[in-house]
């Protein structure tokens, strides 16, 4: 069987394991936004261990989104797998009004 649409995985559940395939099939409409950069902090003996943590999400605005963390000892790191990461579960969104 050949899937040839992002609505089939959804349909048939089946699970993402490359952010290539989204890539593939959504290409250059899937935009990525970082939502938030935070800074933790650990005591160790030897001093202070510094990790920072990144939310992003990415959607194509016409009614998939998904959302991504990733955490790391350098921004950019941090940056990078959260798109990744949030490429993986870009799920169908339902738009509109309910009233």
């Amino acid at each position: 069987m050949k899937i040839r649409s992002l609505e089939e995985i959804c349909l048939f559940l089946l699970p993402i394991k490359e952010s290539e395939i989204i890539d593939f099939f959504l290409g250059a409409a899937l935009k990525a936004e970082v939502l938030k950069i935070m800074p933790g902090q650990k005591q160790t003996r030897a001093g202070q261990r510094t990790r920072f943590k990144a939310f992003a999400s990415v959607a194509d605005y016409k009614g998939r989104v998904g959302l991504g963390v990733r955490c790391s000892k350098e921004v950019a790191t941090a940056l990078r797998g959260a798109i990744i990461l949030a490429k993986l579960p870009v799920m169908p969104v339902w738009r509109g009004s309910w009233e």
